[in-house]
């Protein structure tokens, strides 16, 4: 980056938290002493001619999702994929717990349901 010498350097894609945050900093600073900003989600860069600002979007969380212009579609259960034989052959049904669980469901909603074999 010191080669380039970049108006501004903004490192992303990575896990940005306060004790990683001070180690990416100083790999960084280890070969560039320049502008430097960790992305962050919601951080917006004005880029201008003269000027880069940096700063966090104003945004709402709190708000409800617009509803769907599309049409809802059902599923077709004759389209349905199911598990590879390497997907199946890798499973471990750990029937010791899962019988438990049953067991005690059924005797709490006085079923008889059984786990999947």
């Amino acid at each position: 980056m010191s080669e380039t010498k970049p108006r501004l350097v903004v490192g992303y894609h990575v896990f940005n938290d306060f004790d990683t945050a001070p180690v990416v900093e100083e790999m960084v600073r280890k070969t560039y002493s320049g502008p430097f900003a960790l992305a962050t989600d919601y951080m917006v860069f004005n880029v201008t001619k003269d000027n880069i600002q940096v700063r966090m979007s104003a945004i709402d969380e709190d708000i409800w999702p617009q509803p769907s212009v599309t049409e809802k579609l059902s599923a077709d259960p004759s389209q349905k994929i199911g598990f590879s034989d390497y997907i199946k052959d890798g499973r471990v049904p750990y029937s010791d717990v899962v019988g438990k669980i049953y067991a005690d469901i059924n005797k709490w909603y006085g079923s008889d349901e059984q786990p999947p074999n």
